[in-house]
């Protein structure tokens, strides 16, 4: 009987352990009990509600409420394109030297107007072809008979003809301190007719550098303005000018001369240093900025600037207006004739002063520019003005109206960068 009983025993189910009868943890629990997410694990727990389980909820929530905040308020600013411009200088033991082109205020020489050109472009010039006392003036005698004009008319060789000559204009030269002479200079077409430019870079014309900062390490230049070429003024128009003086603009060889919107004026009887600072600006390109990195649909152009887009730009819209460009406009369009001119001009002056529609152009995203400090001081000093009537075989009042000195130099050799950069890119907002 013993030995029964035992056999039963051994066939009974076991008892179950204690505790089993405790319900099982849910998965959530489980997930919350094994996740490293800090604080989740004292949210999710066996039993009732308690007030360090509120606790623990209450901070879990804010804590996820600030990160979600965060987190927003990060790709809200991100896809804002904020940007940050970033100034530094940088010293160079060598520098090329910028272009320097020039004009004379005054177009055109009276010396080298026929009365041809009365009869064709008098209008223009604001003078009356037929009058005596405008004949007078220009050293043409008033009983040279009647006008007999041409058929036709070439406002590209009355351009070239009637300008101011470098050779004529320039009493010294000296680039670093060696000799340089109107060969250094590229004959160049701007509203203000025939100027010239040192230092163009184009084919022929060798790139100049300097190996230091100061005067004498730049150009220094003597010029004749001429002002007894200066046409007489009997009225104001386009092709007049009530200054005297070259106007000057210092600029990059990629870069086309735009000098009667950016040039500056340079006084007979001065002297003016030009001293300039390098800039090298760099844009961001849209969404982050508005620059444009393409380059310019032109022929003409090789390089896209501001300058070059609104050349081509405006000799495009004249040729529309007008049928035809001016000299100073690139193109195989045909050249305006003296009356065209008096349409394009119109155009040009609408274009520039009351259009802000058309032409506008948007910045390169990287270019070169020069910042620029001017100082003068008056020349000829008494000491000097006798010599220099001598030297030349001017009188001194003719030193004193006509002769004026530019040195143009770097500050120092070093130039700056100025440079847009994106304030919030993709590896900063996955905090990389």
């Amino acid at each position: 009987m013993i030995g029964l009983a035992r056999l039963m025993d051994l066939l009974k189910p076991p008892q179950d352990e204690e505790g089993e009868d405790e319900p099982k943890p849910s998965d959530l629990t489980v997930f919350a009990s094994n996740s490293t997410l800090h604080g989740i694990s004292h949210v999710f727990l066996p039993g009732g509600v308690t007030p360090r389980r509120v606790f623990w909820a209450c901070s879990f929530l804010a804590s996820l409420s600030c990160f979600l905040f965060q987190v927003a308020d990060r790709i809200i600013f991100y896809t804002e394109y904020h940007h940050v411009t970033t100034l530094d200088e940088m010293e160079s033991s060598l520098m090329k030297f910028p272009a320097i082109t020039l004009c004379n205020y005054n177009s055109f020489r009276k010396s080298a107007l026929t009365r041809d050109d009365l009869f064709w472009v008098g209008e223009l010039l604001g003078i009356e072809k037929d009058s005596p006392e405008v004949l007078e003036a220009l050293g043409i005698p008033a009983d040279s008979g009647p006008i007999y004009p041409s058929k036709s008319y070439n406002m590209q060789e009355f351009y070239e003809r009637a300008g101011h000559v470098m050779e004529d204009m320039m009493l010294e030269c000296r680039y670093r301190n060696q000799e340089c002479g109107p060969e250094n200079f590229t004959a160049v077409y701007t509203r203000y007719g025939k100027c010239y430019t040192f230092n163009s870079g184009q084919d022929g014309y060798e790139l100049l550098y300097t190996l230091k900062g100061g005067t004498g390490n730049g150009l220094e230049l003597m010029l004749d303005i001429q002002q007894d070429e200066y046409l007489p003024v009997f009225g104001e128009t386009d092709e007049t000018s009530l200054e005297a003086g070259v106007k000057v603009q210092i600029h990059s060889q990629e870069e086309p001369p735009f000098i009667d919107q950016l040039g500056f004026g340079v006084a007979p009887g001065f002297q003016t240093f030009v001293s300039c600072q390098q800039q090298e600006l760099v844009y961001l390109p849209r969404p982050w900025g508005d620059c444009r990195s393409e380059p310019l649909d032109s022929p003409y152009f090789r390089t896209y600037s501001i300058t070059a887009c609104r050349i081509d730009c405006e000799s495009r819209y004249i040729v529309e207006k007008c049928k035809c460009r001016m000299v100073h406009m690139p193109g195989n369009a045909t050249v305006c004739s003296p009356d065209q001119y008096k349409c394009a001009d119109i155009q040009l002056d609408f274009l520039v002063e009351e259009d802000n529609t058309f032409c506008v152009c948007d910045t390169p995203c990287r270019t070169v520019r020069y910042g620029k400090e001017l100082s003068m001081v008056k020349i000829p000093s008494k000491a000097s003005a006798r010599y220099l009537a001598r030297k030349y075989n001017k009188t001194e009042q003719y030193i004193a109206e006509n002769i004026l000195v530019l040195d143009i130099f770097f500050e120092a050799l070093n130039y700056e960068t100025i440079e847009q950069k994106k304030a919030y890119e993709m590896a900063g907002l996955l905090g990389l």
